[in-house]
């Protein structure tokens, strides 16, 4: 017959317990330390380097001549903004009824196929979208645009547009469907003025995902857009953008462009920074009942 005493740990045990505890607590601190600590990283070293460097100048002036000291990236930040937005013209309605498509209609083997394929996509190098949208708009029509630009941003946001949609539809309890059919309310009325509109929220939080994941990408846009350091007053032309002129300054030789280049990226990482922090508010709360 065994008694109480026999289940509790000696005064041994019990220390070892703690001391594993401990040590595992505080491995698991450092292991947070090292995740958070390029970030930190990052965000010191392009204060330091970047901050001293903004001024009214940066944000209202073109870049000046090869040599020249001043200007700024005045046409790089208009130009960014206008591909954003032509990307979000091409991968947000495509992207969004993508995502309605998955998780309201087809077949389940049909669909299956479908995620397979965006998330391949989404795993494709931003560069390899530029090459395709360069052998398709840039080649045939002899000139790097705007528009080519924005189609291979627009292109590069689709695949995560449509999964984040599909998965917050997903999410949306299956009884708000079957009132919906139940009072007689057709099929695409339910889904557009109930279920869309019940996932709205995480549905602009995939949108602003995509966006900031595109925002900083150079390598398509060294194949579509190319980059100048004028006004672009037609989308047919070559367009400027932060990360290419970000690109072109830190790789220059000159000193006053790669102070330049130090406060393009700040601005831009600012930029994607409070889209993060967008998403995290509009996500905080998301809460289907």
């Amino acid at each position: 017959m065994t008694t109480p005493n026999q289940f509790q740990p000696s005064a041994r045990q019990h220390a070892w317990r703690k001391f594993v505890s401990g040590a595992m607590a505080g491995l698991m601190l450092v292991c947070a330390a090292v995740v958070m600590a390029p970030i930190f990283l990052v965000l010191y070293f392009l204060i330091r380097e970047g901050a001293t460097s903004l001024d009214w100048a940066f944000f209202t002036q073109l870049p000046k001549p090869s040599g020249e000291l001043g200007g700024g990236m005045a046409n790089a930040i208009v130009g960014t903004f206008v591909l954003l937005t032509m990307a979000a013209s091409i991968g947000v309605p495509v992207g969004v009824m993508g995502g309605i498509y998955l998780a309201e209609y087809g077949s389940e083997r049909a669909n299956s196929w479908i995620r397979f394929m965006a998330d391949v996509l989404n795993g494709v190098p931003s560069i390899v979208w530029g090459m395709v949208v360069w052998a398709l708009l840039v080649v045939p029509f002899k000139t790097f645009s705007a528009y080519a630009g924005g189609v291979a941003l627009g292109l590069m946001m689709i695949p995560l547009v449509m999964r984040t949609t599909e998965e917050v539809l997903i999410l949306v309890p299956q009884g708000y469907r079957e009132a919906g059919l139940a009072l007689g309310i057709a099929r695409w009325k339910i889904i557009t003025v109930i279920v869309v509109k019940t996932a709205l929220k995480g549905i602009i939080t995939g949108i602003l995902i995509a966006t900031a994941r595109v925002a900083g990408e150079t390598a398509p846009l060294l194949f579509t857009a190319l980059g100048n350091n004028f006004w672009s007053h037609r989308l047919s032309e070559p367009i400027s953008a932060l990360p290419l002129l970000i690109y072109s300054y830190a790789v220059s030789p000159y000193d006053d462009w790669h102070r330049q280049a130090w406060a393009g990226a700040l601005v831009l990482m600012a930029f994607i920074l409070s889209l993060n922090i967008l998403v995290r508010l509009l996500s905080r709360d998301r809460k289907f009942t």
